[in-house]
């Protein structure tokens, strides 16, 4: 059974767990073993705490043993985010700067994870301060895809969707600014959720206002993705901007009846962007399985025009608030494309970033409007993660997609940092496979707090596709 555990799904390792069926020391060293077999190769888990991991695992035995559980995610093994503080457990956020940090507390949603009864196995690699859709970095290198370790496995949380992909552990934790959830989860065949701003609360925050990065889950199937969203959402005083709906009532997703669902999508994000023929194709394709279930579907698109001009400034003045004096101190040390970002938030004017905010509340009222459910408007909105295919991993960014240059390394990214400033849930979800074998996602966005029955169309979508049920063959791995 052992080597069976590591492709478990999360909800059945819990009922296992739960039923004495297995032990909580048992699934963690299935997937200690499973890190040491393909690890090496991808280089997804950066920081590896297995001594303290299998202590922690015995004495949740002894707590099963009388009957008493630590939680929902009881025996369960995740390596966090190298950017979500954890307590005792080097943080480098992926910067020679922070090589050799310990922090003394844990973000939030790793108190609430551990608290829930994860097993915490170490860090998952990240770009330098999750900047970027490629994760790589000086200290610990460059992550790469399970599927084809020549390309990437997408950026922030890079390092957290190729171990899930690769079996390593069955959650993760993972953040999202401008696609650092939905990128990963696209180019490796997994599924993740960028909730509405303040379901999932941020602590500690230098801005606990502003929203446009939020912290969500990630795991192999959208039951998977519910689970931890159960355990992460829900109010906290320490988070100024948190929704007040607890948690749990996200633990059990139903599918949604897509008969009853009306899908608009579009290829191209309204024609703001291009996307290569194969990506056009696939999401085409899953338009077309939503139709064949019944859904009514019609490519379609609000306007999203501003939503790069929103999202660069909001960025860029967000960075060098929060980061401006650490890269001033480190700047030696920190890759000059994050210097010189942050560097062009420092030169903003009031009246830009005044416009920027004043645009981010007219690009959600166009999105909400588009989905009114009052109005005969759609359900959901489909589109690409990404507007390629999974590119070689010894680059930083392409800097064309289908012939067109991109500029700088977030110009490629529109078709997710688009959508941020929105403020509206988005589910990653596994959309197929490129002639070259790399997975390619879509994202579905649902109405704003309305993540419930955005996971319920991702489940019947999951249901009608099975892209979520496969895995990736890694040389020399059975």
């Amino acid at each position: 059974m052992g080597d069976e555990l590591h492709h478990r799904s999360a909800t059945t390792l819990a009922r296992m767990i739960r039923t004495r069926e297995v032990s909580a020391r048992e699934v963690v060293q299935a997937h200690l073993d499973r890190i040491a077999a393909t690890n090496p190769q991808v280089n997804a888990i950066v920081t590896l705490t297995a001594e303290s991991a299998l202590a922690r695992a015995a004495a949740q035995d002894e707590l099963a043993a009388r009957g008493e559980f630590a939680g929902p995610l009881h025996g369960l093994p995740v390596a966090h985010k190298d950017n979500h503080l954890t307590a005792g457990v080097r943080t480098t956020f992926g910067s020679r700067s922070r090589a050799d940090f310990v922090p003394h507390v844990d973000d939030l949603v790793i108190e609430r994870m551990k608290a829930a009864g994860v097993i915490t196995l170490g860090k998952t690699n990240v770009p330098e301060f999750v900047a970027g859709g490629h994760t790589y970095n000086e200290v610990f290198g460059v992550t790469r895809n399970p599927y084809d370790l020549s390309v990437t496995a997408g950026g922030s949380s890079g390092g957290a969707a190729a171990a899930l992909a690769a079996g390593m552990h069955p959650l993760a934790d993972g953040n999202d600014f401008g696609g650092s959830l939905r990128l990963p989860a696209g180019y490796c065949n997994v599924v993740a959720l960028r909730p509405t701003p303040g379901r999932v609360p941020q602590w500690p925050a230098a801005d606990g206002f502003v929203g446009l990065s939020v912290q969500g889950p990630m795991a192999r199937s959208v039951d998977d993705t519910a689970l931890l969203l159960s355990v992460l959402a829900g109010p906290d005083r320490r988070s100024p901007s948190s929704l007040e709906t607890p948690g749990a009532g996200f633990a059990t997703v139903h599918a949604a009846d897509l008969s009853r669902v009306r899908v608009a999508f579009s290829p191209d994000l309204g024609g703001l962007v291009p996307v290569e023929d194969e990506i056009v194709q696939i999401v085409r394709s899953a338009a077309h399985r939503f139709a064949e279930a019944g859904a009514v579907v019609d490519e379609a698109c609000p306007d999203l025009t501003e939503a790069d001009e929103c999202f660069r400034v909001l960025r860029a003045w967000q960075f060098e608030a929060g980061l401006g004096a650490v890269l001033d101190e480190h700047r030696e040390l920190v890759k000059p494309s994050l210097y010189e970002n942050m560097l062009a938030g420092r030169v903003l004017t009031g009246p830009q970033v005044g416009r920027a905010a004043v645009l981010r509340t007219t690009l959600y009222h166009r999105l909400r409007e588009f989905l009114e459910p009052d109005g005969g408007g759609w359900d959901v909105l489909v589109l690409p993660t990404a507007p390629l295919r999974a590119f070689d991993a010894g680059i930083e960014y392409p800097d064309t997609v289908r012939g067109e240059h991109q500029g700088d390394y977030l110009g490629w990214m529109q078709l997710v940092y688009a959508l941020s400033v929105t403020g509206h849930p988005v589910l990653a979800m596994p959309a197929g496979f490129t002639a070259a074998g790399t997975p390619v996602g879509i994202q579905i966005v649902g109405r704003h707090r309305g993540e419930a029955d955005l996971l319920a169309v991702g489940k019947a979508f999951e249901a009608i596709t099975g892209y979520a049920g496969m895995r990736p063959v890694l040389p020399g791995v059975e």
